[in-house]
């Protein structure tokens, strides 16, 4: 019976830290988020351009990734990256708006 208790007790205080680990992730996105699209917005790069990001080097959090930095491919679908208006269209792959292939 004590090792049911246990593994309760286990599994609620692992339930507690991924929460608390979600909470921490969620908070900082947002605030990588806002600083990110800021700083676009500063440099004239107002246009999300997806599936040309390299890896670790996309812009901000999607569908896809928690957080700017976390693509792990190349040219991911779901990834994107600040750019000036209408450049996006003109480069192979680029695409306006997020896909998920």
């Amino acid at each position: 019976m004590a090792g049911i208790a246990t593994s309760k007790s286990l599994r609620l205080t692992q339930a507690i830290a991924a929460a608390i680990i979600y909470a921490t992730v969620s908070g900082c996105a947002t605030q990588v988020a806002a600083a990110r699209k800021a700083d676009a917005d500063a440099r004239g790069a107002p246009e999300q351009c997806f599936g040309i990001a390299r890896a670790g080097h996309n812009d901000c959090r999607t569908e896809a990734h928690v957080c700017a930095g976390w693509s792990s491919v190349d040219s991911d679908p779901g990834a994107f990256v600040y750019l000036p208006s209408g450049t996006c269209e003109r480069i192979t792959g680029g695409r306006l708006e997020f896909s998920r292939s």
